[in-house]
């Protein structure tokens, strides 16, 4: 398990934003469903001192697409400690982008921020970033039909995961295979406070994904490769 001090400095570092974050975060999450933690002490760790836990993997001025972004997790708080990165956040209901848009205005962050499904902005952009990321939006098998496509050969998908990780990376080592990853390593951390474990599964992309993928029509979910 690595040691997260350095994390949790960071977070003192940008106090200020990580306030104005979470004041906004819990406002705007009265009318509109963000995210189910609201305590004060668990916002910061499980949501901003977590997404924050992959920085050391993503190269400088890096261009990098959260795919099912929500309420800007992992890659805000990415953003905000680190801010040479290039960020797109993707998501498909209109509401949380909307939030997206507040918040970046608000903190003074440079996002492009889409309304869109994953298998429909990856006509334009196939292959376009160099980290593509996502927390808490599918199992890995269909996670990474959704984010290696969008992913520079040489670049990484970073997959934010819980404790029971071992078995999803097992049952997805086809789909990245055919998908152009490998799986290079993970990273563990336990969050303070026994809020539970973080696992980061990094995948290199090694080679072009075929075309035809990300399947439409809810496939990925639907019919998962095997």
């Amino acid at each position: 398990m690595k040691q997260i001090e350095k994390y949790q400095n960071l977070i003192n570092i940008h106090k200020d934003e990580f306030e104005k974050y979470y004041n906004s975060l819990i406002s705007y999450n009265e009318n509109v469903n963000l995210t189910a933690i609201t305590n004060k002490e668990e916002v910061y760790i499980k949501h901003f001192l977590d997404s924050i836990l992959g920085i050391d993997e993503i190269k400088k001025n890096s261009t990098v697409i959260d795919i099912g972004a929500g309420a800007g997790f992992p890659s805000l708080p990415i953003k905000i400690v680190r801010p040479d990165i290039n960020l797109t956040m993707l998501d498909s209901l209109n509401k949380r982008v909307n939030f997206l848009n507040k918040i970046c205005t608000e903190l003074n962050i440079k996002s492009t921020n889409i309304h869109a499904r994953a298998e429909d902005y990856i006509n334009d952009y196939r292959e376009k970033f160099d980290v593509a990321l996502a927390r808490a939006v599918a199992n890995l098998t269909t996670l990474v039909e959704y984010l290696l496509p969008y992913v520079k050969v040489g670049g990484i998908v970073l997959a934010y995961k819980g404790s029971n990780y071992n078995d999803e990376l097992n049952d997805s080592a086809r789909a990245i295979e055919i998908l152009g990853g490998k799986h290079i390593k993970t990273l563990s951390f336990n969050l303070p406070n026994n809020f539970g474990e973080r696992n980061i599964i990094v995948i290199e992309k090694i080679k072009n994904t075929p075309k035809k993928y990300p399947r439409n029509k809810n496939l990925p979910k639907l019919q998962p490769i095997k």
